[in-house]
């Protein structure tokens, strides 16, 4: 049985997608799976907060970037092969980083030309729309994962259109405010319309050989981060935003007729999770290299904020378990006791 891939996306940046990939993938390592943190994101943010900066001048050399994602679709962009077999760079022994590249950019041409020529059979257009899956797919294979956490840019652009027919599932990074809902509104629409259209090329491909991703970009939920303010003005406000969360992601994402019911955050089946804004750990966490979870007061982390590192151990593990029940992948029993002190209950 393959590893899920699960994308991570909204097309409103800022609202904490790579910090959510970078501390999930530590969190199942910690709970015992393996996991593929892919970053398809062309501005590589989960791969500089995951590796040193001299291990990225090694990476990203002068010329052809060999190790990054990029180097795997290189030879298939210059038309001198198909793509290569994906280098891993280990972050831990259960963690493996699909390195990122800032040249993947350069991709995008060719996947906009090629997503039309799949329907008039064109295998080339075949390879290149799939390329993105098989490179994880065999990226999963090389490392045994159990999941594939996968990282993508802020936009509806062709590159991310290729990704997420890659992804078996779609969880959606929330902040409370207008930019977010809007966000939902845009890409809710697009995912629909990508997976039909998907749908209509996949019989068109002429190479029974050729494994193409099925598209299914299955809705998985949403998590929300919530800011830490405490001023009434600020609260207010995001509790409006908040309370408009549940109706746009039912009527945007799963494209379900709008009604007058009113579903409160804390009650809506496909919210995952609140999260703690964690800001103070943030600093820290970045200087260190290191989760938030795994903060130590020789890190910095003295008083409130080795409280405040233990409660998002909590939090980030009770969310792993929630996104993996989602996802269909199986993670241990808990050890120990204790419960998440912001969490939303899922659906099961």
């Amino acid at each position: 049985m393959r590893a899920p891939i699960v994308a991570f996306f909204n097309n409103k940046g800022g609202v904490g997608k790579t910090s959510l990939v970078y501390h999930l993938a530590w969190m199942y390592a910690e709970l015992g799976i393996r996991v593929v943190a892919a970053d398809l994101d062309p501005q590589a943010n989960l791969t500089a907060a995951s590796v040193d900066e001299d291990v990225l001048e090694i990476l990203w050399p002068a010329d052809g970037h060999p190790k990054t994602v990029y180097g795997c679709v290189r030879p298939l962009m210059r038309g001198v092969g198909d793509i290569g077999d994906p280098y891993l760079e280990d972050i831990e022994p259960a963690i493996a980083l699909l390195v990122g590249d800032l040249a993947l950019s350069s991709f995008e041409d060719q996947l906009s030309d090629a997503w039309p020529r799949c329907l008039d059979r064109e295998e080339r257009a075949f390879r290149v729309m799939s390329a993105f899956w098989r490179i994880q797919q065999r990226a999963a294979e090389q490392h045994q994962a159990d999941i594939v956490l996968m990282d993508m840019g802020p936009n509806l652009g062709a590159i991310n259109r290729s990704a997420l027919i890659a992804a078996d599932y779609v969880v959606f990074p929330l902040s409370p405010d207008l930019f977010s809902l809007q966000g939902l509104r845009n890409l809710g629409p697009a995912l629909r319309g990508w997976r039909s259209q998907w749908a209509d090329r996949l019989p068109r491909n002429p190479d029974p050989d050729l494994p193409l991703p099925p598209g299914r970009m299955a809705p998985a939920g949403y998590v929300v981060l919530q800011h830490s303010v405490r001023l009434d003005r600020p609260v207010k406000a995001y509790d409006k935003w908040i309370a408009r969360i549940p109706e746009v992601y039912r009527t945007s994402v799963l494209g379900e007729p709008g009604d007058d019911r009113t579903t409160r955050l804390q009650e809506d089946p496909h919210c995952i999770a609140m999260l703690k804004h964690y800001r103070s750990l943030m600093p820290l966490a970045l200087e260190a290299r290191k989760p938030m979870f795994h903060l130590k007061p020789a890190d910095g982390a003295l008083g409130a904020h080795m409280q405040a590192a233990q409660s998002a151990y909590r939090d980030f593990e009770e969310l792993a378990r929630r996104v993996a029940h989602a996802t269909g992948v199986m993670v241990p029993q808990p050890q120990r006791a204790g419960a998440p002190l912001v969490l939303v209950p899922q659906a099961g």
